[in-house]
This record gives structure tokens, C-alpha cells and sequence, in this order.
């Protein structure tokens, strides 16, 4: 028996060694960076929280906050489009950027809700997203239909709440929020069994794949972030 043949090339079977020492660094460094950018985040928010002055800066002029929300949505796809080239360094402190501005534009959510319910509800986001996040790691069923679904559910959401500005219906807020938690909490497993089957595909740890897990973390992050805010809708108690 020809065992070379059994077991793949020696090239393969390298390129497999590689990978399964490879991807676990990787994700690692997917979860570092979001972590880092909530810690980011929730310190600004509260920062921002604490200073009257700066709330009426941000809150008390439209064209400013809105800006905000323009930035964010610019470094997004920026960061996104531009990903391969930009350098590793320049791509991570744009993502840092992001989220300290979206730390800027969360700032309200101190001054709405008590402190113990905002902690309260970040610790139930976090065990669903955990949850989440291990079942799309471990899970053998594929889960790209469901995302796609999901997906499209989401630009629906994002429609719904763009109308809902102009009518300000709270009723349709609740059922918006209520939408967005099951949307995020798939979407979240989604994401991370994408972001792992890259990580598994790497057999280096250049700056291209490093840059592939920055981005992975950036979706994360958004999915936690979303996830939390409609999570505070039913479960924050206003001051």
C-alpha cells in the first residue's frame, strides 16, 4: 500500500499540521481584538456619560451626533472595502477608531438606564453570545442558509427602523427589538462558524490573514453590540 498516497502528500499533510496550529492562534486573536474594542466602547461610553458638557456636545446639536453615526458607518466600509490595502497596524487602528466613536454615540445609554440593569443585561448578552458563538464553532450543520436568511432579515429590520424614525411608534419599537434579538443571536453563531472555517483554511499567520481576522472581529462585534442594545429594550429599567 502506497501509505503517502493514503495520508495525503507530505505537503498536505504539512499544510493540515500547519493549520491545526494555525487556526486556534487565530481565533484567539479574533476574540482578543473584540474584546478590547468593547472595553473600548463601554469606558468611552460611560466616560461620556459622566460629562455633562460633552453630552450636550453630542446629543444636544443633531448634525453632530448624526455625524457620529456617518463616521461609523464610514469606517465600516472603509475598513471592509480597503481591507487589503490597508497595512495590519492601520487596519487595527481603524477598527480601535470605531469603536471609540461608537463609544461616543452610546454614551445616552448611561443616562436612560440604571447602571445595575445595564450591567445585568451585558452579562445575559454576553452568555447568549458565548452560547452562540460555541454552537457555530462546534456545529457540523452548515449553516450559510440560515445566514442568508438572516441577513435579509436584517436589511428588513434596518428598513423598519429607518421608517419608524418618522412615525416614532413605541409599539413598533418593541416588536423591531424584539425581531432584533432573534436576528443577532443567529446571525452571531452564523458569523462565528464563517469566521472559524476561515481561520481552519490559514496556513501561515501573514499580515493578509491577520487582517481576515480583524475583520472577523469586527463583525463580531457588531453582532454583540446590536445584540446587547435590543436585549436593553425588554430588560433595562429607565432611571
Amino acid at each position: 500500500m502506497d501509505f503517502d498516497n493514503f495520508l495525503g502528500t507530505k505537503d498536505d499533510r504539512f499544510s493540515k499540521l500547519e493549520s491545526s496550529r494555525i487556526w486556534p492562534i487565530l481565533m484567539r486573536k479574533v476574540y482578543t481584538w473584540m474584546a478590547l474594542a468593547l472595553t473600548i466602547t463601554g469606558v468611552v461610553a460611560y466616560g461620556i456619560s459622566t460629562s455633562e458638557r460633552l453630552m450636550l456636545l453630542l446629543y444636544g446639536n443633531t448634525y453632530t451626533f448624526w455625524g457620529l453615526l456617518i463616521a461609523e458607518l464610514g469606517i465600516v466600509f472603509y475598513l471592509s472595502l480597503g481591507i487589503e490595502k490597508l497595512s495590519l497596524t492601520s487596519a487595527t487602528m481603524w477598527f480601535i477608531l470605531f469603536a471609540l466613536v461608537n463609544g461616543l454615540t452610546l454614551g445616552w445609554v448611561f443616562i436612560i438606564y440604571t447602571e445595575a440593569s445595564i450591567a445585568q443585561t451585558f452579562f445575559i448578552t454576553a452568555g447568549t453570545f458565548a452560547t452562540m458563538a460555541i454552537i457555530g464553532s462546534t456545529t457540523k450543520k452548515d449553516l450559510t442558509k440560515m445566514g442568508g436568511i438572516l441577513f435579509m432579515a436584517l436589511i428588513g429590520l434596518i428598513i423598519a427602523g429607518l421608517v419608524n424614525m418618522f412615525f416614532k411608534s413605541s409599539k413598533l419599537d418593541l416588536i423591531i427589538s424584539g425581531f432584533g434579538v432573534f436576528i443577532f443571536t443567529g446571525l452571531t453563531a452564523w458569523d462565528a462558524q464563517k469566521i472559524k472555517r476561515l481561520a481552519m483554511e490559514a496556513t501561515n499567520l501573514d499580515e493578509n490573514i491577520q487582517k481576515i481576522a480583524l475583520l472577523g472581529s469586527l463583525t463580531l462585534y457588531l453582532d454583540f453590540i446590536n445584540l446587547f442594545l435590543k436585549m436593553l429594550r425588554f430588560l433595562g429599567k429607565r432611571k
